[in-house]
Formats: C-alpha cells, sequence, structure tokens
C-alpha cells in the first residue's frame, strides 16, 4: 500500500466496500482513493487487479460509487431509486469484460478480460450493487448509525439488526463517545 494515504476500510461486501471509499460523509469527509494509483492499489485488495488507471477513470469510478450510495441508500430508507443513480450503476454493468469462475474451494472470484481495465474491475462492482440493491443477496440494507458516516452497507447478520457500518470504526467510536458522556454525568461511577 501506499504510505500517506489512509487506510481502507473493507468488508464483506464489494459494493458498499466501495462506497466506503468516501468516509465520513456527514462529517470531515475521508477520500480514501484520492488518486488514480489509490484506486489501482483499492481494486488489487478487493481481487479485482488493473494495470494502470487514468484520471477519466478515477473520475467514473468516483460517480459509480457515489451512483450506488445514492441507490443503496434510498433502497435502505425504502425510498425511490434516483433515476441517474440506477443509470450510471446499469451503464457501468453492461460496459464491462468480465466473468465469474469457481475457485477449487467453492468460492466465486472475478476474472477481468486479458486486458484488464478500470471499466472491466467498475462493472464487477456494479453487478454486485445491483445484487444487493434488487434484494437478490440475503441480507438486508441499512444506514450506519453514526451521525457523521451514515454509510449504507449490508447486514447479513442473522437479526438483521446491526447498527454500524463497521464496529472497528463506527461502532467503536459511538461507543466510546457515549460512554465518556455517561462518566460526564455520574463521575462517581468511575470509581
Amino acid at each position: 500500500m501506499r504510505a500517506g494515504f489512509p487506510d481502507f476500510r473493507l468488508g464483506n461486501v464489494l459494493a458498499t466496500s466501495f462506497t466506503g471509499t468516501l468516509s465520513e460523509r456527514h462529517g470531515d469527509a475521508v477520500e480514501r482513493i484520492p488518486t488514480p494509483h489509490r484506486l489501482v492499489d483499492w481494486l488489487a485488495v478487493s481481487g479485482l487487479a488493473v494495470d494502470s488507471c487514468t484520471t477519466a477513470q478515477l473520475d467514473l469510478a468516483r460517480e459509480l460509487r457515489e451512483s450506488i450510495h445514492a441507490a443503496a441508500t434510498a433502497a435502505a430508507i425504502q425510498d425511490a431509486l434516483p433515476a441517474s443513480a440506477v443509470q450510471v450503476i446499469n451503464d457501468r454493468s453492461a460496459q464491462g469484460r468480465a466473468a465469474a469462475i469457481l475457485t477449487p474451494e467453492g468460492k466465486r472470484q472475478w476474472r477481468l478480460s486479458s486486458a484488464s481495465c478500470v471499466e472491466d474491475a467498475l462493472s464487477v462492482i456494479a453487478a454486485d450493487a445491483i445484487s444487493i440493491i434488487s434484494g437478490e443477496r440475503d441480507g438486508k440494507l441499512a444506514l450506519c448509525a453514526s451521525p457523521t458516516c451514515q454509510a449504507a452497507f449490508f447486514d447479513t447478520s442473522q437479526s438483521r439488526t446491526r447498527k454500524w457500518c463497521d464496529m472497528n470504526t463506527c461502532g467503536n467510536r459511538q461507543k466510546k463517545a457515549r460512554f465518556h458522556a455517561n462518566q460526564r454525568k455520574n463521575p462517581r461511577s468511575a470509581e
């Protein structure tokens, strides 16, 4: 990984992990793919390695990221999907050349075309977004309970009641803030 950039927040769902490349959307936003090379890094750790990325391709990726975020947010609150977001997701899904393959371990993996490019990787991310937003996969879209984050995430917990996009960041931050607020209210409880 390239030094000097914020760490990636990787989850188990490709599309919502991709939207997490811009975090703290309602606070001090953190851009985790500020350069084309950083997008190449994210795609590599996500199993979608490409050789290079241009500024124009980074712009396409960010447009897809924001479209997935808008559509997933609308789906999570059971609102109408934004037509422009649906169009971008569908366009990106249709423009790539990738195939699902079965690994010897019985897992699905994506194989990009031999001349893999960013558009091929974006088509995989868009297809993943379609599968979660359409309800095709077992789980529920939800929004992070952190007031500064509110990221859309795909809840596959048994009860479907997860509150945080990531317990290690948003969840811990909120629990720590609640603990400190309680300590200020009840200073004797720390003794």
